[in-house]
């Protein structure tokens, strides 16, 4: 009767929280909205009468194709890059987006068959991608927060756990300096029509593999060497990606350890792996730091738990 009074509790507290969000969203988007409406509808009236010759029809059909085309990246503007947005090096940026399922959206396929190729493709490669990523930060989980830990608990006397809110929280702080901050700084300067909130806005929303599309990389006119910038970003992105599902699966092993699971999770469901801490003061000494049996499918580090 406790879990399921403590599980209907989380329930409401979840709904309202996105009411909550909705709410704050909708009253500091709507004016801003409503403005750049009317912005558009007076400048479309101040053409149409200083141009008594177009049609309104032909001018409707002329936006609406262009609008169209700049959902695909093609845009008619005389100052936009006339590069391809599918040579080698977006090819390869579009995919990394795909199977990590951060999806801008900015580039997508434009054909029936690229579109039918995309579901195959994502079908392979979304769970090919979670076990790559998982067999990386399985590996880095030992050296960044096993070992950490082993050390200040058995060779410095902490108590397991202070040492795991500490060690949580240093961890957090070096992903947020190496892995938002600093490629803030670097968007900030590449990409000269972003502000620095707007380049932290891009890191974060990438990370947390959301990819709301709205800023993208290397989209620029002329932009210096843009195959290779692109191919960085990539790269960028898988690396953050194992950062961030580090900080995600140390605070899910930091909260076992101080019951904050026990508290909606079914006793019977959770894996034996999970309720073991991360260190055993008693047989610390003996125990070997690398997992005698690999993680079971429960305690492998997900890159979808992140909240999108």
């Amino acid at each position: 009767m406790k879990f399921w009074l403590l599980l209907t509790l989380l329930v409401c507290a979840y709904v309202t929280y996105l009411l909550l969000g909705a709410l704050v969203v909708s009253v500091i988007e709507s004016p801003y909205e409503a403005d750049l409406r009317e912005e558009l509808r007076h400048l479309k009236r101040v053409f149409l009468n200083e141009s008594p010759c177009v049609n309104v029809s032909s001018l409707e059909a002329f936006l609406e194709k262009v609008i169209s085309a700049n959902k695909y990246g093609v845009s008619v503007l005389h100052n936009s890059s006339n590069d391809s947005k599918w040579d080698l090096a977006s090819s390869l940026f579009f995919a990394s987006t795909l199977v990590t399922t951060v999806g801008y959206g900015y580039t997508t396929p434009l054909t029936d068959s690229g579109k039918a190729f995309c579901i195959f493709y994502a079908l392979v490669g979304v769970p090919f991608t979670m076990l790559v990523l998982s067999s990386f930060v399985q590996r880095l989980m030992i050296i960044f927060t096993h070992k950490p830990i082993q050390y200040l608990q058995v060779h410095r006397g902490f108590d397991r756990r202070t040492v795991t809110q500490l060690h949580f929280f240093v961890l957090l702080v070096i992903v947020l300096v190496f892995f938002l901050l600093i490629p803030s700084t670097i968007f900030n300067t590449i990409e000269t029509t972003w502000s620095f909130l707007d380049a932290f806005y891009f890191c974060f929303i990438s990370l947390c593999t959301i990819g709301l599309g709205d800023y993208v990389p290397g989209e620029q006119d002329n932009q210096w060497l843009r195959q290779l910038y692109k191919v960085s970003v990539a790269f960028y992105l898988f690396v953050g990606l194992m950062a961030m599902l580090v900080v995600v699966q140390t605070f899910h092993k930091a909260a076992d350890l101080h019951g904050l699971t026990d508290l909606f999770y079914l006793p019977r469901l959770q894996d034996q792996d999970d309720q073991e801490p991360i260190l055993d003061t008693k047989h610390s000494s003996k125990r070997d730091l690398e997992p005698k049996c690999p993680l079971t499918n429960g305690t492998q580090p997900d890159y979808s738990s992140i909240n999108r």
